[in-house]
């Protein structure tokens, strides 16, 4: 995903330190129980974001130390992209040389957590101040591993369709009702297909990374289907849910030829803004080019299953790291918390297109505005309420996601059945599972 954000425009109140709390316990850490919120501190944090996203965030960190002199926030970009960070964080884990907090996607959580190297904010979430509540159920779980919290949510999606209109038009198509059902997207897609144009009604990854791996979760879920074990210790993807979901998006891209199949993961959203896909199933981070492009596009919920049209939470995560310093550590969480406060998340957030973190904030003028410059934000606001579950945060998620993405691509491109590839995915699946 891609995250562009704009730079900070107006002056806010920064959140209050407690003079002495009580600090958590991190994993592996002997930190002393009571901190001192006047010692010097310097705390680094580590992204991956766009030029416009990191001089907002050296903006906000600039703004946070006038009102906590005392601390010192270090903005980095640890690596060019967010993908590439995730190495970055591991290879600085072996060297003793990792941040204090660093921007993460959602699907590493389990990884992140079980490093032994991340804080333990369970009981610092507590705090009235926080509003730990009023973010989405989904965002809190994603940020939670085990029973504890080690991340505050950065960022809040979900998945829905986004619909070229004069495709539609072209063809004439009405729009897509919200109470549609697959099998309305399926023939939609085909009659939006047009072979002489290269016209396809629908896109798909088959890049065989997590972007290929998370669109098939909400056919899965609204077919009754779950991802893991009820332990969370061994694969369920494989059931019959799971095949009925891959079969259908097998009959398609191959039976239909309706379903560009894009191997790179990094085409489709080019191609639909060219004219080339009719609808793609993405999320609230193509907003930015869709008006950047002046889009004729609409906004749906994604189809349903006997009317349940789960979609899947696109959390990312602020993760907090220990280094054994309880000042060090109660200076990141109260960055991270005020950061997340409405006043900031309006233009860390929905001031180019991202979602708003808090269901508090649909009443600011920052969320008038971002609906007025960005249409169909609204729809993808009012679908997190379909986000009823997060992705699994064990450990073994990430090596399971590689290869279920992979029996996906196998099998939209024609190689093997629904059965044997979901199958062959689970069994590569399981030692990291288990661990």
């Amino acid at each position: 995903m891609i995250r562009r954000l704009g730079a900070a425009t107006a002056v806010v109140a920064a959140l209050a330190l407690a003079a002495c709390s009580s600090a958590p316990s991190p994993a592996g850490s002997s930190m002393p129980s009571v901190v001192d919120s006047s010692a010097p501190v310097t705390i680094t944090v580590w992204h991956g974001q766009t030029e416009d996203a990191a001089k907002a965030m050296e903006t906000l960190a600039a703004e946070f130390t006038t009102t906590h002199p005392n601390i010192t926030v270090k903005v980095e970009p640890g690596a060019p992209t967010t993908d590439e960070l995730k190495q970055k964080i591991a290879a600085g884990f072996v060297a003793d040389n990792y941040p204090d907090m660093a921007y993460a996607y959602g699907s590493w959580a389990g990884v992140l957590a079980q490093s032994g190297k991340v804080l333990d904010l369970t009981e610092w979430v507590k705090e009235p101040a926080v509003g730990w509540d009023g973010l989405p159920a989904a965002s809190r779980a994603t940020a939670t591993v085990n029973g504890k919290v080690f991340a505050i949510p950065a960022i809040v999606g979900n998945l829905a369709v986004i619909y070229n209109k004069d495709l539609f038009d072209a063809a004439g198509i009405a729009y897509p009702n919200p109470d549609w059902s697959w099998n309305d997207f399926r023939a939609t897609a085909l009659k939006l297909t047009n072979s002489d144009k290269k016209i396809f009604g629908t896109a798909y990854s088959v890049s065989g990374n997590e972007d290929t791996t998370w669109h098939l979760w909400p056919l899965l879920w609204q077919n009754g289907g779950e991802i893991l074990s009820a332990d969370q210790k061994s694969a369920a993807f494989n059931s019959d849910a799971g095949v009925k979901s891959l079969e259908f998006l097998r009959a398609m891209a191959i039976d239909d030829r309706s379903m560009y199949l894009d191997q790179t993961g990094e085409k489709y959203g080019a191609l639909f803004l060219d004219g080339r896909i009719g609808m793609q199933i993405s999320g609230p981070w193509n907003l930015y080019d869709l008006q950047q492009r002046k889009a004729h596009y609409g906004v749906v919920q994604l189809p349903g299953t006997n009317g349940d049209h789960q979609t899947i939470s696109g959390t990312d995560i602020w993760a907090l790291f220990d280094h054994g310093d309880a000042n060090r550590a109660r200076a990141t969480f109260d960055f991270a918390t005020w950061l997340t406060q409405p006043e900031q998340d309006a233009r860390w957030n929905i001031a180019l297109g991202n979602l708003p973190l808090r269901e508090s904030e649909k009443g600011t003028a920052a969320f008038a505005q971002f609906i007025k410059d960005y249409p169909g934000g609204d729809v993808f606001v009012d679908n997190l309420a379909n986000a009823k579950q997060p992705r699994p945060t064990v450990a073994g998620y990430d090596e399971m996601s590689q290869q279920v993405g992979t029996a996906i691509s196998e099998v939209l491109q024609g190689k093997g059945t629904a059965k044997e590839a979901l199958d062959r995915a689970a069994a590569a699946s399981e030692d990291a599972l288990a661990s």
